[in-house]
């Protein structure tokens, strides 16, 4: 036995008639079940006159990647360039974006001053990784929390191998 749920839409544009149909089927008469997607599309110009046609069956597991292979690839091939990507919801919203020099001064101070990783992250809004990558640029030690990185023995200028005062 199969457990089918099929949905049909119909929509006119410009001259042309476009049919699609996506159905999702489960047999359950297998020792493993696997849920499938079939796509089936028909367009009708306006004298009937096909200009699309065609069939897809996909494990439902591939249908998000094939969708945007297709769509990634019908707007290159017609010519179109997509448009930005929406961001996951759950993406920091600076994620990505460049550092100014007085967000890093303000992350030297917050860093310095005792506050964790996760805390800065949620003031930037940024991840926690992207902190800790950002801390030896304006040099802070990610690892030791509130402290600066050492200087290293190449730039010392105290005599003894200290730091300089």
């Amino acid at each position: 036995m199969s457990i089918i749920e099929q949905r049909r839409t119909e929509i006119r544009a410009a001259e042309n008639t476009y049919r699609i149909v996506v159905a999702t089927r489960t047999d359950v008469d297998r020792a493993e079940p696997t849920p499938r997607v079939m796509i089936t599309l028909e367009a009708g110009g306006p004298g009937g006159e096909p200009v699309a046609e065609g069939s897809l069956d996909l494990d439902v597991a591939v249908a998000n990647t094939v969708a945007e292979l297709v769509t990634d690839s019908l707007l290159s091939a017609a010519g179109a360039a997509r448009g930005p990507r929406r961001r996951s919801a759950d993406r920091p919203a600076q994620q990505g974006r460049p550092w100014s020099e007085e967000m890093d001064a303000e992350l030297e101070t917050r860093w310095i001053a005792g506050e964790s990783v996760t805390q800065i992250a949620a003031y930037f809004e940024r991840t926690p990784g992207g902190i800790r990558a950002r801390l030896p640029r304006v040099g802070c030690d990610p690892e030791n929390p509130g402290c600066y990185l050492p200087v290293p023995p190449s730039r010392r200028t105290d005599p003894d191998g200290g730091e300089p005062s």
